[in-house]
């Protein structure tokens, strides 16, 4: 089912938009499971991320508000999708990454926003809680699993209108950043990490 969703949506945009460019591909780690953070706006940016990363299948999180409908869930879970609370994301949402990641696959992970948001909600007085908490997840998820962060950006339409519009689409991937084990400097870590991600986006997002 994922096979057959990622080809025919890479047709259907195609027809609509022409062809993606996906930069950097050979930055991704050969034969070894790692963890994708991609900037987010919509549901296309997820889309053209899994077709880059054909014929490697991407596990990604999405919220779990889609679930509640049975259908849509069990059409999710075809698509390799697994739920989270993304406004609340706890403990227990490391649990099924650490097992995906064990058994060497791919994870995706969709913060929206870029550091530019985040510094303009400093600013104003406000954090984006969302945002920042699924980065620390990805975070310690790849220090407890020993895998590798590839930080990448969607560059193009985000809409339909968008997309009919010809509006060129991308997708870059940034070279592959080690989290080392996390001791007593968890915080400290986990920050620097996090501010290394927000940088990388800028930087890729310069590159076209």
């Amino acid at each position: 089912m994922y096979t057959f969703a990622t080809r025919f949506l890479q047709l259907i945009l195609f027809l609509m938009n022409g062809r993606m460019k996906t930069v950097n591909k050979e930055k991704l780690p050969q034969n070894d499971p790692f963890i994708v953070v991609c900037t987010h706006k919509s549901w296309i940016d997820v889309v053209c991320l899994g077709i880059a990363l054909h014929p490697t299948p991407i596990h990604f999180m999405a919220k779990k508000e889609l679930f509640d409908k049975i259908f849509i869930k069990k059409l999710l879970k075809k698509l390799n999708a697994f739920p989270v609370d993304r406004s609340n994301p706890g403990p227990s949402v490391l649990k099924i990454p650490l097992q995906l990641l064990k058994k060497k696959q791919v994870v995706g992970i969709f913060p929206s926003g870029t550091r530019n948001s985040e510094e303009k909600a400093l600013k104003n007085g406000t954090r984006n809680s969302e945002e920042k908490a699924l980065k620390n997840g990805a975070i310690h998820i790849a220090s407890r699993a020993s895998v590798p962060i590839i930080p990448t950006v969607y560059i193009g339409p985000h809409t339909i209108r968008d997309l009919l519009g010809r509006k060129k689409r991308f997708i870059i991937f940034g070279d592959a950043i080690h989290v080392p084990k996390m001791t007593k400097d968890k915080e400290a870590v986990t920050e620097a990490t996090n501010e290394v991600i927000s940088k990388v986006f800028e930087e890729l997002k310069g590159n076209i």
